[in-house]
């Protein structure tokens, strides 16, 4: 199991329009050179941010900013914003298990709970995480190599 880079990048996005916001107007071509990516990847990823209510999009002279404020926006809304979950589940569970085995027959059982656990434990300790820990410790890091 990997959550998909797209959770990074839309970390890494906040960081970026929090940052530069008062000196450059973000695009998405801004933030794929921060992020050294393909701004198609950045123009999806802020299109579902933005479905999601995190950051606004105006076209032309506006640029990405922030929706709301930072201490409102969690990693878990985050997360929820831009992966692809199937039905809500983090896991993928093979389907095709051997009925005529025991284990095969009893897996889901076996390991449903124990999964369906695993998973709430990451989303909640990303609800306790926000964008402003993220800003707070980019500026920290930032100050660091201006030292």
């Amino acid at each position: 199991m990997q959550i998909s880079s797209r959770f990074t990048i839309a970390i890494h996005i906040f960081a970026c329009i929090n940052t530069f916001e008062k000196e450059y107007k973000i695009t998405s071509d801004f933030l794929a050179s921060s992020v050294n990516a393909n701004p198609v990847i950045i123009r999806k990823l802020l299109q579902q941010l933005k479905a999601a209510g995190l950051v606004t999009v105006q076209r032309g002279s506006g640029g990405a900013s922030i929706a709301k404020p930072l201490e409102e926006i969690t990693f878990f809304d985050i997360y929820n914003a831009v992966e692809c979950i199937d039905k809500g589940k983090l896991f993928h569970f093979h389907e095709n298990s051997n009925k005529n085995c025991p284990v095969g027959r009893n897996i889901h059982h076996i390991l449903d709970d124990k999964l369906e656990r695993i998973q709430k434990a990451m989303e909640e300790e990303m609800k306790k995480i926000t964008i402003a820990d993220v800003i707070r410790d980019t500026r920290k890091y930032i100050s660091e190599d201006i030292k």
